[in-house]
C-alpha cells in the first residue's frame, strides 16, 4: 500500500497524531539510535544516509530512510528525500511506504503540543512563531490545537516570508501578526509560548527577553553546532527534552552550554517517556508552577515516526 502525502495530512490530525505519541512513548518499544552513513559522490558534496528503525515486538516494524544529497542544489531538486516503510512485526511483510518528510514534519510539530501539554499554561494565550518555514506552519497549528491560543505573532529573518505567513494564518480566521525584528525583544517579552523552528547557528532567542510563566519550544537545531536560544535562556528555564540520548548528543542549544558549563546535562529535568507515563508532572511538579520558565527541546525520535505511519495505517 502506498499512502500519499495529501492522505496523510488528512489522517494524522492533532486530535489523533498527538494521542498517539502519548500512547507510544508508555509503550514497549525498541527504537535503536539512528544511524548515520556518510556516502561520497563524484565531484560533488558528501551525501548522507539516515536509517531510523523502531518497532514493537509481534506488531509493528517501521523504517524511515532519509536521503541528503546537497549536491541537489545544482539541479533544483531538493537536498532531502525521506521515506517510510512500515512492516507487520510477525511476518516483516510490507504493509504500506508512506512519504517520510511529512510523517517527520507532523510528528514533530505534535511532539511539541503533547510537551506543551505538560509544560505551558493552561491560560496560554499568545505564541510566537519565529521561523516561518515548513516547520512553523505545523508548529503553529499544533500548538493551537492544545492550548486556547488567541493571538499569533511570526517573526523570521525575511520579513516577506514572515508577512506571507501571517496573511495565511489571518484567511484562516487566526488573529496573525507580523513581528518586525526591532520589536523582537517587546514581543518575546509579552507572549506565554515561544516555538522555534529555524536553521541558526547563532542564538536569536535571548533569555533576559522572556517573563516569568513562559513556555519555549527550540525544534530548529539540529546538530552540535546550530542552536537557537542563548545560555541565559537555557540557565533561566526548567529544561525538558524528547529523548536524553538524542538531545544531548545532536543539539548545539544544550551541546554548548554544557561545554560552556553554563548548564550540565543532570539540569534536564525529564524526557517525554517520564511525562506521559506521569513519572514527572512536568510545570506542575515545579517549585514555582505559575511563574517557572519551561523549556523544551526535542531533536526527533523513530518512535515518533512509528506512532504516526501506525496511526496512518490503521486509518485506512
Amino acid at each position: 500500500m502506498q499512502i500519499s502525502a495529501e492522505t496523510l495530512r488528512a489522517r494524522l490530525t492533532w486530535s489523533k497524531i498527538i494521542p498517539a505519541l502519548r500512547d507510544i512513548f508508555v509503550a514497549d518499544v525498541h527504537s535503536p539510535v539512528r544511524h548515520h552513513h556518510f556516502i561520497d559522490v563524484p565531484n560533488e558534496p558528501q551525501a548522507t544516509l539516515l536509517l531510523m528503525p523502531a518497532w514493537i515486538e509481534g506488531e509493528y516494524l517501521g523504517v524511515k530512510q532519509v536521503s541528503v544529497f546537497p549536491g541537489n542544489n545544482t539541479r533544483n531538486l531538493p537536498g532531502l528525500t525521506s521515506l517510510y516503510t512500515l512492516s507487520c512485526g510477525k511476518t516483516g511483510q510490507t504493509l504500506a511506504q508512506m512519504d517520510g518528510n511529512v510523517i517527520t514534519a507532523i510528528r514533530t510539530a505534535a511532539a511539541s503540543a503533547l510537551a506543551s501539554s505538560y509544560l505551558s499554561r493552561t491560560d496560554s494565550s499568545s505564541l510566537l512563531m519565529m521561523g516561518a518555514g515548513r516547520m512553523g506552519h505545523h508548529l503553529v497549528p499544533a500548538h493551537c490545537s492544545v492550548r486556547d491560543i488567541k493571538t499569533v505573532w511570526i517573526w523570521d529573518r525575511t520579513p516577506l516570508a514572515a508577512s506571507e505567513f501571517s496573511a495565511d494564518l489571518q484567511r484562516q480566521g487566526i488573529d496573525a501578526r507580523v513581528c518586525p525584528t526591532e520589536q523582537l525583544p517587546q514581543v518575546a517579552g509579552e507572549v506565554d509560548i515561544i516555538s522555534c523552528a529555524t536553521l541558526a547557528n547563532e542564538p536569536i532567542l535571548l533569555g533576559e527577553w522572556l517573563k516569568p510563566g513562559v513556555h519555549v519550544d527550540l525544534v530548529g537545531s539540529f546538530t552540535p553546532t546550530m542552536r537557537e536560544a542563548d545560555n541565559t535562556a537555557v540557565q533561566t528555564a526548567s529544561i525538558f527534552v524528547d529523548t536524553r540520548a538524542g538531545a544531548l548528543a545532536e543539539t548545539g542549544d544544550l551541546i554548548i552550554p554544557i561545554k560552556e558549563g553554563a548548564i550540565a546535562a543532570t539540569d534536564i529535568q525529564a524526557e517525554l517517556t517520564e511525562l506521559c507515563g506521569n513519572t514527572h508532572l512536568g510545570r506542575n511538579a515545579l517549585p514555582e508552577p505559575a511563574t517557572a520558565i519551561t523549556l523544551f527541546k526535542s531533536v526527533g525520535d523513530s518512535r515518533e515516526d512509528l506512532a504516526a505511519a501506525m496511526l496512518a495505517f490503521k486509518e485506512a
